[in-house]
């Protein structure tokens, strides 16, 4: 989990993908929507991606991708997301 909590320390909107993935690809876009630029984390592109994955899932993460970081902050996967979206209150998460 060490590199993982590196990874988000000094960023304050961090996901982790796979380009492959199309549910990734939504979150991504549905972050961009609001006018953040995201520090994005291919991990079918990084060399260490197979470690970043078995610590998004020590972390929690089920399945790794996508996972959204804000502040530091493992907000969850799609599910999560999209429940904070429809709630209204993705928005404000990402205006701290």
């Amino acid at each position: 989990m060490a590199t993982v909590t590196r990874m988000v320390a000094e960023k304050p909107v961090v996901i982790f993908s796979k380009s492959s993935c199309c549910i990734s690809h939504t979150i991504k876009t549905l972050i961009y929507s609001f006018g953040i630029d995201p520090t994005v984390y291919e991990l079918d592109e990084d060399p260490n991606g197979q470690q970043l994955e078995r610590e998004l899932t020590a972390l929690g993460c089920k399945p790794s991708v996508p996972a959204l970081f804000i502040g530091q902050d493992l907000i969850g996967g799609a599910t999560e997301i999209v429940s904070l979206h429809v709630d209204g209150k993705l928005a404000k998460l990402l205006r701290m």
